[in-house]
């Protein structure tokens, strides 16, 4: 290992590079041979990264780029040809000196046999023995050096492979030193030559901090902003206290007039004379200092604003990488895996150049690796079965990336066979993960969407390759962290298209904030397609679902609390007493938010809001919406957010529309991880907590619901019979008899069909042998315990959905955490213990 901190650093990022650049120009000199500048590049890169570990003393990794040095060098002598086999060892030898780099970086073994490794090179058979075989004195045979300058190797190179260099004797007509001998290597300086550093490096960990700060700086120059509105308000203050004041500046001439005619030199009244011409003098210079104020705080506020949007563009910049970064790891992972199954496959790569953030491409290098991985082993056909189709026998996989006005999109495209439909319905049939029944409504889209169910694969045998029903997981996981969407296209016969769109900005989200039941929720506009104002004679039934009919295709509308599950917990008799105030501003505030967002939003259609100011004022009021259940059915208008994602669109009626802001999203603690239809949390610039909702889990929710959705205008009792075709199963371990039989009545009486175990070990065996929906267990038990049995379901890939809820007496902060950090989605502990609270939660998470 590398003692010197600094030189890692230095050798860990150089080697790197020259290795990826070899991999690279290796590549790409097998398809173009005749390309002797590529091949000058090459052996430029071998000699640097040579030079590089042999003045470090990784001496492995000196004599394998020594090598590797001398077979190019080979190769433009035109001693030997690029043949598929060379290019094998020398693949061999790069992804040797690679984890020889990697060991000398972090003093981790690497588990290479350098011997073997520089044998193979030169020529053996991988299996040959190497049991008393030593390195030949003469291996390599370099090429002639220049005339000037000399280049003399070190000790070390010498070592791999010594040679004798001969020189011809060089005339120097003008001796610089009496002692020219000692002189080995000449130096020249330019004084003239100012030293200046062009990069620095900077751990990217500082830059995501930076993206926090400016993030918040956002959030703040908003709260100022609102600092701004209440300066308002006390210029509207003076305004009125100024012209009441003119309005009655006669009284007090009036009044000493008066006074002057009974009694002449009254000090009395000098003194009320006096000070109401210092208040209005003191008024009127309150005025100057307001107007002053607001002027400043505007122009401050703007240049703040100008500021804070330059510095996070700013910041976002430095965050911004090539794809090419994450796109120049596959061509080799194309290649041998296309060589080990007996494909011919050819990569081609575009888009290359589009910037991304760092984040994007961290966590998108693993689901392009699965997804090509999936195309080479599921998708392409042997060269055989192409001709027989048809097709030509190499094969083609496109791998591009652009970038549109809101999105990065990156696209994988395969000349294959395509997804096989059938195929797939069979598979979820057989693992559990859909009935027939609702097969039978899904479109392509949504069954081609099943590849992505965590557990789901077509093989029926594990290889190093597929077959685990792990891959395309990580692939929807990673594209949902970053709040981005993917969609897939296929055509059998012809191939498949997978697109994933991401969100340029990481840290901060253009939201649209909605009031429902005086709560507020943030959405991100980039889902919304359009808001309109919906007739409740709009609404039909189709399948049993809400429906409104947009662009000419019908839709599922639901009431977003009804998604939410959110219980109406006031009267009408309590709504009534809400202040006219607080009513007036929210439905003027919600009519001209509106109208601007209709007239300015990208994502809005013109034909979005129609009504005049009045009508929306009226029909955005809570008490129009809010009808007892006695009440006649009123015609009114709605207002419907309709949601976009992917080819999926849904409506969701909301009681009002508050304002439409950047926000920062904060990250959500481990026991929000897995909460449905939430995506995060932020706080709003009054100060307030708003929970930023999941559109994909929204269009997930109405999908799940087979029942009737209550129409809008009522709300109706939740049900578990009318949200579900058919009983949730619920997985019950407790060790307790009492306990146990006392649960099981409750959950049984709530809807559920109850499965019960003794003890953790006992609940796991139950659940591997059938599905569930939701475990609900106990701490201490024998045999497993709960915290045990949690962590072992979580370490299942197939279970990492599933809802766990604890049930305990152990009720201190401390067990609560160990719930958490094992993996529970809910602790309730038996102190406090109320079936409602019980049921509510399993009726949450289930």
């Amino acid at each position: 290992m590398i003692e010197d901190d600094e030189l890692r650093e230095v050798f860990k990022t150089a080697s790197a590079e020259h290795l990826q650049n070899l991999n690279d120009g290796l590549l790409y000199l097998e398809k173009n041979p005749h390309d002797l500048i590529k091949l000058e590049e090459l052996l430029r890169e071998a000699h640097s990264l040579k030079g590089d570990a042999g003045m470090l003393g990784v001496k492995d990794v000196a004599t394998l780029a020594h090598q590797i040095e001398h077979l190019l060098g080979g190769l433009k002598r035109q001693e030997t040809i690029l043949s598929a086999e060379l290019v094998d060892r020398i693949s061999h030898g790069i992804d040797a000196m690679g984890q020889l780099v990697h060991a000398a970086v972090t003093g981790e073994p690497s588990g290479i046999n350098t011997f073997h490794s520089l044998a193979y090179l030169m020529g053996a058979k991988p299996a040959t023995p190497a049991a008393t075989v030593s390195i030949p004195p003469a291996v390599v045979k370099p090429e002639p050096p220049a005339p000037a300058p000399v280049v003399v190797e070190t000790s070390e190179e010498d070592k791999i492979a010594p040679v004798k260099i001969h020189q011809p004797p060089t005339p120097s007509p003008e001796p610089i030193s009496p002692t020219p001998s000692k002189q080995k290597v000449p130096v020249t300086t330019t004084p003239e030559a100012a030293y200046k550093i062009e990069t620095i490096r900077v751990p990217t960990g500082n830059l995501d901090g930076l993206m926090t700060q400016t993030g918040e700086l956002t959030v703040t120059k908003i709260r100022i902003a609102h600092r701004l509105s209440e300066i308002e308000e006390i210029t509207s203050l003076w305004e009125e206290w100024s012209r009441d004041a003119f309005v009655n500046r006669f009284i007090v001439h009036d009044l000493e007039n008066r006074l002057n005619h009974q009694n002449s030199g009254n000090g009395t009244m000098g003194q009320l004379q006096n000070y109401y011409h210092r208040s209005a003098e003191r008024l009127e210079q309150l005025g100057r200092l307001i107007n002053q104020l607001r002027n400043t705080f505007s122009e401050d506020i703007a240049r703040l604003e100008m500021i804070s949007d330059e510095l996070e563009d700013g910041v976002r910049t430095l965050r911004l990488l090539p794809l090419s970064t994450i796109f120049n790891l596959f061509p080799r992972m194309v290649r041998d895996l296309a060589r080990q199954q007996g494909k011919e496959i050819e990569l081609v790569i575009s888009g290359g150049d589009t910037r991304a953030d760092k984040r994007i491409l961290e966590e998108m290098k693993d689901p392009l690796m699965h997804i090509l991985r999936n195309a080479i082993d599921h998708g392409i056909e042997t060269p055989e079965e192409r001709e027989q189709k048809g097709k030509v026998p190499l094969a083609k996989i496109e791998l591009k990336g652009y970038q549109t006005a809101t999105h990065v999109v990156l696209e994988v495209r395969d000349d294959g066979r395509g997804l096989d439909i059938e195929q797939i319905k069979q598979t979820a049939l057989k693992r559990g993960i859909c009935q027939a029944e609702e097969l039978l409504g899904m479109s392509a889209q949504q069954i081609h969407a099943l590849i992505f169910t965590p557990g789901f694969t077509t093989r029926t045998v594990v290889t190093e390759v597929s077959g685990r029903g792990v891959g395309m997981d990580v692939v929807r996981t990673n594209v949902e962290r970053l709040k981005g969407i993917i969609q897939v296209d296929s055509s059998p016969g012809k191939g498949c298209l997978f697109r994933i769109q991401l969100g340029t900005t990481l840290a901060t989200a253009h939201v649209l904030i909605v009031s429902v039941q005086g709560i507020s929720y943030a959405i991100p506009v980039e889902f919304v397609q359009m808001t309109r104002l919906v007739m409740s004679t709009e609404i039909f039934a189709i399948e049993g679902r809400e429906t409104i009919v947009f662009e000419d295709q019908p839709i599922s509308v639901a009431k977003l609390a009804d998604l939410l599950e959110i219980r109406l917990i006031q009267s009408e008799r309590a709504s009534e007493k809400i202040s006219s105030t607080e009513t007036k501003s929210r439905s003027s505030a919600s009519s001209s938010f509106l109208q601007s967002f209709a007239q300015t939003s990208p994502s809005v259609g013109g034909n979005g809001l129609s009504m005049p100011a009045g009508n929306l004022e009226q029909s955005f009021s809570p008490r129009t919406l809010n009808k007892t259940e006695n009440s006649e059915p009123v015609d009114v208008s709605l207002p419907c957010i309709i949601l976009k994602v992917g080819e999926e669109k849904l409506g969701l009626f909301v009681d009002a529309l508050i304002d439409e802001q950047d926000v920062v999203l904060k990250p959500q603690s481990q026991l929000l991880k897995r909460v449905r239809n939430v995506a995060g949390a932020t706080i709003l610039g009054t100060g307030e907590v708003c929970i930023i909702l999941s559109p994909q889990d929204l269009i997930k929710s109405i999908r799940k619901q087979a029942g009737v959705i209550p129409s809008p205008t009522r709300r109706a009792p939740l049900n578990i019979q009318e949200s579900s075709s058919h009983k949730p199963v619920i997985l019950l371990v407790e060790d307790s008899i009492a306990t146990r039989t006392q649960e099981k009545r409750i959950l049984e009486s709530a809807g559920y069909e109850v499965v019960t175990a003794v003890d953790g070990l006992d609940g796991f065996n139950k659940l591997t042998a059938r599905a569930f929906d939701a475990v609900v267990s106990d701490i201490q038990m024998p045999n497993l315990d709960g915290l045990s049995l949690t962590a072992k379901i979580r370490q299942n890939q197939d279970y990492s959905e599933l809802p766990i809820i604890l049930v305990t007496s152990l009720a201190s902060d401390e067990d609560k955490r160990k719930g958490a950090e094992a993996g529970a989605n809910a602790y309730i502990t038996k102190a406090s213990f109320n079936q409602e609270v019980l049921i509510e939660t399993l009726k949450r998470l289930v």
